[in-house]
């Protein structure tokens, strides 16, 4: 593989060589009238035969607020110079296009620092280059990082897999994008702005969050603070967890006039109501605050047999088959042997939510209509899932060892939604205890892992989903000020905050408005 410099620096990419020269240079405070030529000046930069800039356009600052694609809540942004492309077009598998798009937000007043925003799903589409996770509504952009993101290798809908007939946009998914784009983006911002990146950060959910995971284990330099939410990090143990679990509840449901299960009582909406108050009766005081909200996560052991029916099935109470495939479901399932295929679920309050939640809805999912089965070959499932290679390929579950992140001064920060219903956060926890067995104190002292009760898949449900964790990585890898509690916010039922604490502790009710984060402390469970 040849070496592209970009700037005076080696940068490896698809494998042929480029030159960057510092087509607009400028300085920290420039006027947003000095930048805008610059900008569109940037548009000529040559880049060599497969890197491509398609446009280079000044965008104005705005005060107003809008959500992006994937939901983030982001605040307005700065002047900016926005800058597209792609990296290695060219006519792929069944004579589709591929290439590595990417978007990147250079800010007229850059604060030094270059953030990498993780994709979603299986990506496909370059999503605004403004890096809203962890933010709290003031994402990366806005405090004056320039921000890359990309499609990751290829275009399609969020689950379209069809690229994976294509060997580079398999591998440009799976993991090399992550190098390729971080690369680029640093040294596109060094020729912009006529000098390197002070610090190098990346954050990202889901698929993002995989991403991040990756970056840590594969490609130890490329940053000094990762933020991983939520990692999609066993997609096929996950996937088959949710389906074992249809299975289960398709076992206890009635069958109708069709002979296959009623899904409209699977779990009826009282159904529903009795679990979720049963979860509540178990665990909600356990952090010395009946409100609603599980926050003492580690000692949530939660007991479906305490709601089964003493005779007939009525409304109040779990028939015995309900009971049973709760107990299974939640525990995750098993081979023949015993061995867990996949790590237990959260008992949670949004397990249950509609239309999206761990436990079977009556409708469709994120992947079709619900099954009828009501039988599963977890071992022949469970070696199928071992040997696809897409699983192989994208896998961030066993590696631990990140001793060159780790020595490089890298810091990391975990967060997972305890009623997330695709990836247990108990899945992420045990990554998370081995990599602390693998590189002891110091993996300990350079990461963080919070759990956020409550929270669905990356944000949503009853939680305070809204959290700054961005501004407190840079502060730690910066100036050396490690994290504690991170203060949460969420709107509704009512303006509210509350701290996350690192796990295995919790927000412990300490007296005072429940309302405020200040009434709370973090404290380790007895």
């Amino acid at each position: 593989m040849k070496s592209w410099k970009l700037g005076g620096c080696a940068l490896l990419l698809a494998g042929t060589a480029f030159t960057m020269g510092n087509t607009a240079p400028a300085a920290n405070g420039a006027a947003a009238a000095g930048m805008a030529p610059a900008c569109a000046a940037f548009a000529a930069t040559v880049l060599g035969p497969d890197v491509k800039i398609t446009s280079a356009t000044h965008v104005d600052a705005s005060d107003k607020d809008f959500v992006d694609p994937n939901g983030w809540t982001v605040a307005g942004l700065p002047g900016h110079c926005r800058v597209e492309g792609v990296v290695n077009e060219r006519k792929g598998a069944g004579g589709k296009t591929y290439g590595i798009r990417f978007a990147m937000a250079l800010p007229d007043d850059w604060s030094g620092r270059f953030l990498l925003q993780g994709g979603g799903g299986l990506n496909g589409s370059v999503l605004p280059p403004t890096g809203p996770v962890a933010s709290d509504g003031r994402p990366a952009l806005a405090r004056g990082f320039a921000v890359i993101s990309s499609d990751s290798g290829h275009q399609g809908v969020v689950f379209d897999d069809s690229f994976m007939a294509d060997q580079r946009a398999a591998l440009d998914f799976a993991e090399s994008s992550v190098r390729t784009v971080a690369l680029l983006g640093k040294q596109v911002a060094q020729s912009y702005y006529g000098k390197p990146a002070d610090h190098s950060y990346m954050t990202g959910c889901s698929t993002g969050g995989r991403e991040g995971m990756l970056a840590s284990q594969r490609y130890p330099e490329l940053f000094d603070g990762i933020i991983v939410g939520a990692p999609a990090m066993r997609t096929g143990d996950s996937n088959l967890g949710v389906e074992y679990t249809q299975v289960l509840f398709n076992q206890a449901a009635p069958l109708g006039a069709d002979g296959k299960p009623d899904f409209t009582q699977i779990l009826t909406a009282a159904d529903r109501s009795t679990l979720l108050n049963g979860i509540l009766d178990q665990c909600d005081a356990l952090d010395g605050l009946k409100d609603g909200m599980i926050e003492n996560v580690a000692k949530c052991d939660f007991k479906p047999a305490k709601l089964q029916c003493t005779g007939a099935k009525k409304d109040g109470c779990l028939s015995a088959g309900q009971v049973r495939a709760l107990e299974l479901g939640l525990a995750g399932p098993s081979d023949k042997a015993g061995f867990p295929i996949y790590t237990r679920m959260a008992a949670d309050t949004g397990i249950m939510s509609t239309p999206m939640g761990y436990l079977p809805t009556g409708g469709p999912g994120p992947f079709g209509p619900p099954s009828t089965a009501t039988s599963i070959d977890l071992d022949a499932r469970a070696h199928a899932i071992r040997q696809d290679a897409a699983q192989r390929l994208t896998d961030t579950n066993y590696w631990t060892n990140l001793n060159t992140y780790l020595d490089r001064g890298g810091k990391i920060m975990f967060f997972h939604g305890v009623s997330d219903f695709w990836f247990s956060p108990f899945a992420t926890w045990d990554w998370y205890q081995r990599a602390q067995a693998t590189n002891g104190q110091a993996f300990t002292d350079a990461s963080r892992f919070y759990m956020v009760p409550g929270m669905l898949h990356c944000q949503g449900g009853n939680a305070y989903d809204q959290f700054d964790m961005l501004g407190k990585l840079v502060d730690w890898v910066e100036q050396g000020k490690a994290p504690q509690e991170v203060i949460a916010h969420r709107k509704s039922p009512a303006v509210a905050s509350r701290p996350l604490c690192p796990y295995p502790s919790y927000a412990h009710y300490t007296g005072g408005d429940p309302d405020k984060a200040s009434s709370f402390a973090c404290k380790t469970p007895d």
